[in-house]
């Protein structure tokens, strides 16, 4: 899909009860597939009023070990937080060739400058991936499959990364869709800034 069209593409609004079903969808997911995932982390949530107005969100991912993902709320959606393995990042230049946008420059979803980069995260954790957990397509919640190798409905190449099993769209260890698939777009990188090696703050790309 060219630049044009990702321009015009418009992701539907979800309403309530669909984002309930993707942040338990997902922290379901999390829980089924990775053995290093971290709870889902309510302690820096801020007020269901305050998440409504698009409250940042405090996180502590000092637990996160390589290969952990763990899951938090920003404004009713949900955010994964993966530190990735020297091996996962190795992986993301294989895919490129496979990508349809391996340099984050479609508009529909906008990737912030300072995440343009293959692993699209900041420079100061690399490793670390944030991205929200919806699929570009029609907003359903991709599950877990990092686990490189042939399974069933990915490739025989298949070098680790998330799967949507509604319509089949496929994204690597940073997120990034695959080529001739219906999502149109990378997964969402939300502004987050980090307020300390161990914290970070998701909804702001500044420190205060």
């Amino acid at each position: 899909m060219s630049d044009s069209q990702t321009s015009r593409f418009t992701p539907a609004p979800l309403d309530s009860s669909k984002r309930t079903w993707l942040i338990a969808t997902s922290c379901a997911g999390v829980a089924g597939t990775v053995a290093l995932a971290t709870p889902f982390v309510s302690s820096f949530a801020p007020s269901e009023r305050a998440k409504a107005a698009g409250a940042s969100v405090e996180v502590d991912i000092s637990g996160l070990q390589p290969g952990g993902k763990m899951v938090v709320e920003w404004r009713g959606k949900p955010v994964w937080i993966m530190r990735r393995t020297p091996e996962q990042m190795a992986s993301l230049e294989k895919t490129e060739p496979e990508l349809a946008d391996p340099d984050s420059q479609h508009k529909g979803y906008p990737t912030p400058e300072w995440a343009q980069n293959q692993g699209r995260a900041r420079e100061e954790h690399p490793e670390v991936l944030v991205v929200v957990g919806i699929c570009t397509h029609l907003g359903c919640s991709p599950v877990d499959k990092l686990q490189p190798g042939p399974q069933p409905s990915l490739p025989d190449n298949w070098e680790g990364g998330f799967f949507c099993p509604c319509h089949g769209s496929t994204f690597d260890l940073a997120g990034r869709v695959f080529k001739n698939k219906p999502a149109p777009d990378n997964l969402e990188v939300p502004p987050y800034v980090y307020l300390s090696e161990t914290k970070l703050l998701i909804g702001e790309t500044e420190k205060a």
